[in-house]
């Protein structure tokens, strides 16, 4: 119930179904000019996502990969403010197995379909989240989400 305003900060979260399969993809932009903030935030969570996805591959623990992200938000001191897991699975549902967070104990394998969305959340302050959809492949993860991931300010 707000009025937006330039300086806000927009989380867009899109996804559809196709086939009876589900998607989902999440992108940060913001109206008007970023802050210094803001840019500095965004830039976290996108180092995070990028470290989380390069180290995907069979047999890793999903935990494994959302502490990869949470470290980092954590080591820029934004830890309380992740809030949620790195990601979880896609298919027929929106969320299903597996979890990509602390709890995930499930080792991936190949094939498996999940998102890697890091976020940061402050209260008064707002949101920054980058979510891609990706599959395991052999050695590593190919992402489906074709959309830049550059800052927008609109």
């Amino acid at each position: 119930d707000k009025i937006l305003e330039n300086g806000d900060l927009l989380v867009l979260d899109f996804g559809c179904i196709y086939n009876g399969y589900c998607s989902d993809m999440t992108r940060t932009i913001v109206l008007g000019k970023a802050n210094q903030k803001q840019k500095e935030i965004y830039e976290i969570v996108l180092n995070a996502q990028i470290s989380a996805l390069a180290n995907i591959r069979p047999d890793i623990l999903a935990k494994d990969i959302d502490k990869i992200a949470r470290d980092i938000i954590t080591k820029n001191g934004y830890g309380e403010n992740f809030g949620h897991g790195t990601g979880h699975g896609v298919g027929l549902e929106i969320h299903e197995p597996p979890k990509i967070s602390p709890l995930g104990e499930v080792k991936l394998k190949k094939n498996m379909v999940f998102t890697i969305e890091p976020g940061i959340y402050i209260p008064g302050f707002g949101g920054i989240r980058i979510e891609d959809l990706v599959v395991v492949t052999d050695n590593g993860v190919n992402i489906l989400s074709k959309s830049p991931k550059k800052f927008v300010e609109l």
